[in-house]
């Protein structure tokens, strides 16, 4: 038999500790079966929880996702719309209006003030500093936007009982100059009918637009460094008085640059960024000085000032320049605006520098005596208001009070806007007309009772302010004591479209009064009109047109778009005729009703005047070197109490030439005193039916007016007519 082979046993090491030994089987991983939740309803809950807690995740994570493609997205379309950051600097819709006094000194803006770029680089450490403490100390850190200022806002609105987007924003840097940039929209006037309605617009807060705001923002910080936000923000913010941008504030409120401001001016103008119209320091500076010390307070505790720093910048807090105190150049700057080219100033697209006729010594000196005279002789509580012009013998106006509140822009300009009853301040262009038509002032004219009647009114019978009558008076005496009966007899006797074209050819450019009212001042005038043509009569008889604008040009061109609109014009009367006028206004300053605007150290001319009622009083006069009107009433009309052109008009208008003259030596009037006295023939007795003779008979009235217009000649002057004869009648 064969026997079988047995297999070869296997090599198996020996055991080292008793001999060999089975390798161990590997561990089995524990199944999810293995795991087994209890049974009943405590495994239940378990597994519902389980389940919940798997669905959330699994929501969250895929919301995230999208989430942040989302906002990926949005950041990136905003970065690569965004344009170089210089392109941002100055994005303002409307131009701006710089207006210079008669010495080249700044002293008033208006529109949107662009003072030129400020950066990081240029500005002055203390703004920059300023600003990040006051709006976003962690500005330097975050990426745009900050989840804990948000927070916090948040929170701070709801504990005072506000919405939760309501009141404080918790907006970064980045997202305040988004705001700023209405989120890359620019303005078109289409659908926004003013600047102003865009950026209400621009400031509307929404969920939506504080999420599209919060993308633009990480655009911007993704496309620009930090520096470029911080300059587009300091160029761009509007900080009050109509300035846009630090560099023009700082120039607006401290005539400085922005790159030249202490702690104390920094902290000032990082504080208007709150709330700009209410902190300007042009509004109420201590409310804005108050505001600077909270600001040098968060510059201290945040390291970018030392403590005694602080103290210094708290002991001299930042003051006004003087261009600033002036309220934005006030009634005169207004004026300027208003009668300037509508497209270089009021709804400028340009930067326009406008150099303007302003004294603002003078203007001082007008505004000093107003509230002297108020302060000293008018009753406390009163509401009578008042306005001064000052201007020189060619129309150009050196100083302007529109109220008593002097520091006030945009407000109502009596002195400009109020239409009002002149009275007999109206009275020389009555005698101006007899003089150019070769009467002399000392000519006669009888001072008494006449009734005139006037077709469609009836009788009309005029009264001296004094009741009486003087009788057989000359025409110097008659201005002198301002006496209307003699007014209305010359103005009839020249004929009173002659003397309604004489006004009108010296300024007066109202609708002038038809009936014989017109010589006692019944027509309605402003004081600028009136001043104006008072200014006619110093220059020797010729127009002017009352101006402030001498030179507009546009920043930066060397050569000027347009020059001054007004000044002399055309002679309205001769050289005689006005000395002989200024000789019988001077009458009226030295021995007549102004006697309380004399001067002592300089001769003056001038003229009362009070209307019916005393609901205005006027003194207008002159001496060599400028013409001053000033009015005095109620702007709802109530009559005046106890005053007249001859009281504290004259008195106002004395103690402006007092300051305005201070320094000044004396120059004679250009007065012509009258040769010698000539006799007007007296009215006759009475014919059968009643009537008389009028004052000068036809042949010598006649033989007058040939010889006047003779002289004239056809190229100079107003062409007067003849008077008309006959048309009153005169009863005693």
């Amino acid at each position: 038999m064969v026997q079988k082979k047995r297999a070869p046993s296997k090599l198996v090491a020996d055991k080292r500790n008793g001999g060999p030994k089975a390798h161990p089987k590997p561990k089995a991983c524990k199944t999810r079966a293995a795991y087994k939740l209890p049974r009943g309803p405590v495994g239940w809950i378990i597994r519902l929880f389980r389940w919940i807690i798997r669905l959330v995740w699994g929501f969250t994570w895929r919301i995230g996702f999208v989430s942040t493609v989302i906002v990926g997205l949005g950041v990136a379309y905003f970065a690569l719309q965004l344009p170089d950051p210089d392109a941002l600097l100055d994005g303002r819709a409307r131009g701006s209006v710089t207006l210079m006094d008669r010495t080249g000194e700044v002293f008033a803006w208006r529109g949107d003030q662009f003072g030129g770029a400020i950066t990081t680089d240029t500005a002055s450490p203390n703004l920059t500093n300023a600003i990040v403490a006051t709006e976003d100390k962690r500005f330097f850190w975050h990426f745009g936007v900050s989840p804990r200022g948000v927070a916090s806002a948040v929170r701070i609105n709801l504990r005072a009982g506000r919405g939760p987007l309501s009141g404080n924003g918790g907006s970064t840097i980045t997202q305040q100059t988004a705001k700023l940039l209405c989120l890359g929209r620019p303005f078109d006037p289409s659908i926004w009918k003013s600047e102003r309605e865009y950026e209400a617009d621009c400031r509307r807060t929404t969920m939506w637009r504080k999420i599209k705001e919060a993308l633009f923002a990480m655009g911007m910080e993704a496309k620009y460094t930090k520096a470029d936000i911080l300059n587009i923000y300091m160029n761009r913010a509007f900080l009050g008085a109509g300035a846009r941008g630090f560099e023009a504030a700082s120039q607006r409120y401290f005539a400085k640059s922005a790159a030249e401001v202490n702690a104390a001016e920094a902290a000032m103008l990082a504080g208007l960024l709150k709330a700009p119209t209410r902190y300007a320091p042009t509004n109420n500076l201590a409310r804005s000085q108050d505001r600077a010390s909270v600001i040098i307070g968060l510059m201290h505790d945040q390291g970018y000032i030392s403590k005694k720093e602080a103290d210094i910048a708290r002991i001299a807090p930042a003051e006004l320049s003087e261009a600033a105190e002036a309220k934005a150049g006030g009634y005169f700057a207004d004026w300027v605006m208003d009668s300037g080219p509508e497209f270089f100033t009021r709804d400028t697209t340009e930067d326009v520098i406008i150099k303007t006729t302003l004294d603002r010594r003078l203007q001082s000196a007008a505004e000093d005596a107003m509230q002297y005279i108020f302060a000293e002789k008018v009753r406390q509580g009163s509401k009578a208001q008042a306005a001064i012009i000052v201007m020189s013998a060619d129309g150009a106006v050196r100083a302007m009070v529109g109220g008593r509140n002097t520091k006030v822009s945009g407000g109502f300009n009596r002195a400009t806007q109020a239409m009002r009853q002149t009275g007999s301040a109206f009275k020389p262009f009555v005698y101006a007309t007899a003089l150019e038509l070769g009467h002399s002032p000392n000519e006669r004219i009888v001072d008494e009772s006449i009734t005139i009647n006037i077709p469609g009114s009836g009788p009309w019978t005029p009264k001296n302010y004094t009741k009486d009558f003087k009788g057989s008076v000359t025409l110097t005496d008659a201005l002198k004591d301002s006496l209307n009966i003699p007014a209305v007899k010359l103005s009839e006797l020249v004929g009173r479209e002659n003397v309604r074209k004489v006004a009108s050819e010296f300024g007066i450019d109202s609708d002038l009064a038809a009936g014989p009212a017109l010589a006692l001042g019944a027509s309605e005038s402003t004081l600028i009109e009136m001043t104006g043509a008072y200014a006619s009569i110093l220059n020797g008889g010729s127009s002017v047109t009352p101006y402030g604008l001498v030179e507009l040009s546009l920043l930066g061109d060397s050569e000027p778009l347009m020059g001054s609109g007004g000044g002399i014009g055309e002679r309205v009367i001769q050289d005689a005729a006005a000395g002989q006028l200024i000789y019988m206004m001077e009458r009226v300053v030295s021995q007549g009703t102004g006697r309380r605007a004399a001067l002592s150290d300089r001769e003056a001319a001038g003229k009362t005047g009070t209307t019916q009622a005393a609901r205005d009083a006027w003194f207008i006069g002159f001496t060599a070197d400028y013409v001053a009107g000033v009015w005095m009433g109620y702007d709802d009309n109530t009559p005046l109490t106890g005053v007249t052109g001859g009281g504290l008009p004259a008195e106002i208008w004395h103690e402006v030439m007092v300051r305005v003259h201070a320094g000044l030596p004396a120059r004679p009037l250009p007065m012509i005193a009258p040769s010698q006295p000539a006799q007007v023939p007296q009215s006759q007795a009475p014919r059968q039916n009643g009537d008389f003779e009028p004052i000068l008979s036809d042949d010598v009235a006649d033989t007058i007016l040939q010889r006047v217009l003779r002289r004239l000649g056809p190229s100079n002057g107003p062409t007067l007519g003849k008077p008309k004869r006959n048309d009153y009648v005169i009863d005693r």
